[in-house]
């Protein structure tokens, strides 16, 4: 009798583990399937806010899809650095040769980030390359529109460009 029970209970866990994997599976596969649809919709607002024809718009997802495969390699070495870096700062050696290490991964971080710029920066001006001026025009107000709501939702950046501007407003002082 305490066997079957054991093994009813053993049954009972794996059959629990095994419902709770397939459940977070499926709310990863609905989660993935809300951001693809919002991503669709923010790009069909894009595309009809800009008012791009039909040849644009094939021209600007080429542009898109070209530009994400050659920023791929650099984001997947971001990424790679970034959990080295995370791995270091687990680690148990020296505090020094911990620092050391960090600052190496760093300095690689800020060569990674600027050749993602300067990617991100020539597929923009591609892709200004297909629109008219009226649609450049609209797309300056555009990124406008999205740097003030940047700022306003992230708070840290809003004190940043305050101190900067506190710090502007300041006069020299005269050195006698």
């Amino acid at each position: 009798m305490k066997k079957l029970l054991v093994l009813l209970m053993f049954f009972t866990m794996t059959i629990s583990a095994n419902a709770n994997e397939i459940a977070t599976d499926l709310v990863k596969k609905a989660n993935a399937q809300r951001h693809q649809e919002h991503r669709i919709e923010r790009e069909n607002a894009f595309e009809k806010r800009l008012g791009l024809t039909e040849e644009q718009k094939v021209k600007a997802r080429k542009i898109r899809i070209d530009g994400h495969m050659k920023i791929k390699p650099v984001m997947d070495e971001i990424i790679l650095k970034k959990q080295e870096a995370q791995m270091v700062k687990m680690s148990r050696v020296a505090v020094q040769l911990q620092e050391e290490r960090l600052a190496q991964i760093d300095e690689k971080l800020k060569v990674l980030e600027a050749q993602a710029n300067q990617i991100r920066k020539a597929n923009m001006k591609e892709f200004e390359s297909i629109l008219t001026w009226k649609q450049k025009k609209i797309l300056k107000e555009m990124k406008k529109e999205g740097r003030k709501k940047y700022h306003s939702e992230h708070p840290i950046n809003k004190r940043f460009s305050q101190q900067n501007n506190s710090l502007k407003n300041l006069k020299p002082t005269e050195t006698k």
